[in-house]
């Protein structure tokens, strides 16, 4: 074997190594899930991805020589990066590979990036190359290296701190070279040329170079034991499956969701049967259902405010059981939603102008209801610029300063994973910050065609690092695969989240997405088993189990009871 394919990170008896094809996702939203692997987890992962236009920068990068451009003029962002080198470019027709790992402290940062090298190497002799080796003093993988002829054709920075590994490469595929050659020195090597496999003469596709690097890399740092789930290849670029919103097209009319569509989705994601709406409920998917006084009394509450409550406007199956205990989710920012997810009940008309007293109206009602523990939900609001971050912070402002005793969780949107909208609420300090990532990676694009896994999980990066305590949930019976069930358990644990709920989906209209399954009770006690195994503080499983239920017992037992 020739020093080019030395295996430099492998180790005996490691965990799996978690191929995750997240599609094409932002910088930042790559990074902070990048940053809670790496800071918060134990597993192995290796993230690929295709990011839009963006130039990136190291540590040592000198801009002023090495940018040529005005990055917006161009389409793309700048970013700075937490890793060595120079400025490098990233962009749709590039595979991005990025591989959180636990390696030996006496490897060195120089010994992981041999390794990366000889991970791309391996790949590209596989797909034909056979020239692809390193350049002394340079990172990076080369072709005709020593001759008049080398170029470049994959960019490699890492970062290497306590035994563990963020950061990776970036191999050009069938890249524009234009932002390469014309708008930076990439990598501050201005004498080298850069090339990709389109112009060395390969048509490939990204799926299939992807395939053989998440299988030698899972060789190369597991041992071959490799566990991977992908999010979609390929969807309707047009955005005819998105809701009107999720369009650009502002407001409209009520969204409908087309059967066609989501059942053309779902066959996509590989899920062809589905029970009948008419089959019967197993005995544990029927709710007792008990409206008594105290449920009368919330429910008169409720309505003396003109509030809406989740509750109600969802179908939740837990109604009577949460009400008669004295608790309730409210949802804020009115009941009409700006997406068309196929599971859900909210209706998806044209949104109201958010309402200025409703955050007022919201504490007055968990004052009167003596509540400890009040939750938020929302519905998607892409008409507003900031999400309705902005109005959530509000309420969470006005509850502590009618009801300081509260502890306050807010279960809310993705924001469209815009940072500046995310902090308004984190400024606003939840004590619980909940967001969905509602299905396995197979199933995001069919279940909810508006958000996305990597959106998902970095909205859940992003509250962990401003030190929020972070729950989600998903949903059981969709069609996806007890094996997907544990590496998004694994996903989440290593991301860092504190609180996870598991329930079965229950389609609320024939119009709504069908049920693959019903998920036996014995299932969910393995997978709460499982979750909490991996390192999650709590998980909440059972058929009926929804986002908010049991959420008061749930945050007790992760989090310290708030000093007022």
């Amino acid at each position: 074997m020739s020093p080019d394919r030395d295996n430099w990170c492998q180790a005996p008896d490691v965990a799996p190594l978690r191929v995750r094809w997240l599609g094409r996702v932002p910088y930042r939203e790559a990074l902070a899930v990048q940053q809670s692997l790496f800071e918060h987890g134990a597993g192995q992962h290796l993230l690929l991805l295709e990011h839009p236009h963006v130039f990136t920068y190291g540590r040592t990068a000198d801009l002023a020589n090495n940018l040529t451009c005005e990055p917006a003029a161009v389409g793309a962002e700048l970013v700075a990066a937490k890793r060595g080198g120079d400025i490098t470019y990233h962009g749709p027709g590039q595979l991005v590979g990025y591989p959180i790992l636990n390696v030996e402290n006496s490897l060195g940062a120089s010994g992981h990036v041999c390794g990366v090298e000889g991970l791309v190497i391996d790949a590209l002799a596989e797909l034909g190359l056979d020239n692809a080796g390193r350049v002394p003093g340079f990172a990076g993988v080369w072709l005709d290296a020593g001759t008049d002829r080398e170029r470049k054709i994959c960019a490699i920075g890492v970062r290497l701190r306590r035994g563990r590994t963020m950061h990776g490469f970036a191999l050009n595929v069938a890249t524009d070279m234009t932002y390469m050659r014309e708008h930076i020195v990439p990598c501050g090597i201005g004498d080298k040329p850069v090339t990709s496999l389109a112009e060395e003469g390969l048509d490939v596709t990204l799926e299939q170079v992807a395939d053989i690097v998440a299988r030698l890399a899972a060789d190369r740092w597991a041992n071959g034991a490799l566990e991977r789930q992908d999010v979609a290849w390929a969807h309707a670029t047009d955005g005819r499956d998105l809701s009107a919103f999720s369009r650009g097209e502002g407001p409209g009319e009520q969204v409908k969701l087309v059967s066609s569509r989501a059942t053309a989705r779902m066959e996509a994601a590989g899920v062809t049967d589905g029970l009948s709406i008419e089959t019967r409920k197993p005995d544990w998917l029927r709710p007792k259902v008990e409206i008594g006084p105290e449920v009368l009394e919330l429910k008169k509450t409720i309505r003396s405010l003109d509030l809406v409550t989740v509750c109600e406007d969802a179908g939740c199956p837990n109604l009577s059981d949460c009400w008669s205990d004295g608790t309730a989710t409210f949802m804020v920012l009115g009941e009409r939603c700006t997406r068309a997810c196929g599971f859900c009940l909210v209706d998806t008309s044209k949104p109201l102008a958010p309402a200025a007293d409703e955050p007022a109206r919201v504490a007055e009602a968990i004052d009167r209801m003596g509540l400890d523990h009040a939750v938020l939900t929302m519905v998607a609001r892409d008409d507003l610029a900031d999400g309705g971050m902005a109005h959530v912070a509000a309420c969470v402002e006005a509850i502590r300063l009618r009801r300081p005793q509260a502890r306050i969780e807010t279960l809310i949107s993705d924001a469209k994973g815009d940072d500046a909208a995310l902090d308004l609420l984190f400024a606003a300090r939840p004590d619980v910050m909940n967001h969905n990532v509602e299905t396995v990676a197979r199933l995001q694009r069919a279940v909810r065609p508006s958000a996305g896994y990597a959106r998902s999980l970095g909205v859940l990066a992003r509250a962990k690092a401003a030190g929020l305590t972070t729950k989600t949930g998903f949903m059981a019976g969709l069609g996806e695969s007890d094996d997907e069930i544990v590496g998004l358990l694994a996903d989440l644990a290593d991301l860092g989240v504190d609180i996870v709920t598991i329930g079965q989906y229950l389609r609320p209209t024939s119009h709504h997405l069908p049920i693959a399954r019903y998920a036996e009770p014995a299932e969910f006690d393995r997978w709460k088993r499982v979750g909490e195994g991996f390192g999650i503080g709590h998980v909440e499983a059972s058929p009926l189990t929804r986002s908010s239920y049991h959420a008061k017992s749930a945050a007790d037992a992760v989090t310290p009871v708030r000093v007022t």
